[in-house]
């Protein structure tokens, strides 16, 4: 029998995709959530081909309300409920806080923080009365660090986490941050920035970065940072002054 629906935003590519891969792998059935309609319904033709999963696409821009209340009514349907979230959707930005307009400041904070928000808000509407249900949402480990406005929405969703974990966990509901370092997608390279400055040693795979998402949610932990050298490289950053955590910063190409 099927474990019921999984949503998974930023579906297409990345975390997001290999979420996706590995959820149907364990028996859910998809709800594709992406701006790009032909590539979501490509990738979704490809999921149910190779692991039987149903699969739904929703495209939606999540900066823009309208989009992002159809998620929201999605997450809320009674007659396919879906059991598991995924918060994965985003972006960062190259130029510096004073030197961006404040309408890509906006934009990347409602895809970051206000998209997280709602979404796991419906979410819990409807898991909390089942006694059931998971949400995890994507953090970074830029959280820890003092990163400009992409670290600052990444440190709300760990404190987010943390904090729904401790009050719906007793309640059925699991929520954890996964909190991940450099990791091998395409965010990178539509930021713009250099990726052979960053030690090669840093860099994670996606498979690996899911399966620890999962394994901690499915522990009902409330954050897990994968890999051990990232657990480190956390623990030093909370003994360092931060002007020397927040050096390194992405070059630009």
């Amino acid at each position: 029998m099927g474990r019921g629906w999984a949503l998974v935003t930023g579906a297409t590519a990345g975390i997001g995709a290999e979420f996706a891969r590995q959820l149907a792998l364990r028996g859910y059935d998809l709800v594709l959530v992406a701006r790009n309609e032909e590539r979501l319904r490509s990738f979704g033709e490809e999921l149910s081909g190779r692991t039987g999963a149903r699969t739904e696409v929703l495209a939606a821009d999540l900066s823009v309300r309208a989009d992002l209340e159809r998620v929201e009514a999605r997450l809320r349907d009674p007659e396919e409920p879906v059991t598991y979230l995924v918060n994965n959707a985003g972006y960062g930005l190259r130029a510096p806080f004073d030197e961006s307009s404040l309408a890509d400041e906006q934009a990347l904070l409602d895809v970051l923080v206000t998209a997280p928000m709602r979404l796991s808000h419906a979410a819990l509407a409807a898991m909390l009365p089942r006694g059931s249900g998971t949400i995890l949402n994507v953090a970074s480990v830029a959280a820890y660090s003092p990163r400009g406005t992409y670290g600052a929405a990444k440190a709300w969703v760990l404190s987010f986490s943390r904090s729904a974990n401790i009050a719906y966990r007793r309640r059925g509901v699991t929520v954890t941050a996964v909190a991940p370092g450099f990791v091998h997608t395409e965010f990178h390279d539509r930021m713009r920035v250099r990726k052979d400055t960053i030690p090669k040693v840093l860099w994670l795979d996606p498979p690996s970065v899911v399966r620890a998402a999962l394994r901690g949610a499915d522990r009902r932990r409330a954050v897990t940072i994968p890999s051990l050298r990232y657990k480190a490289i956390v623990a030093l950053s909370r003994l360092l002054p931060a002007r020397i955590v927040a050096k390194g910063a992405l070059r630009a190409r």
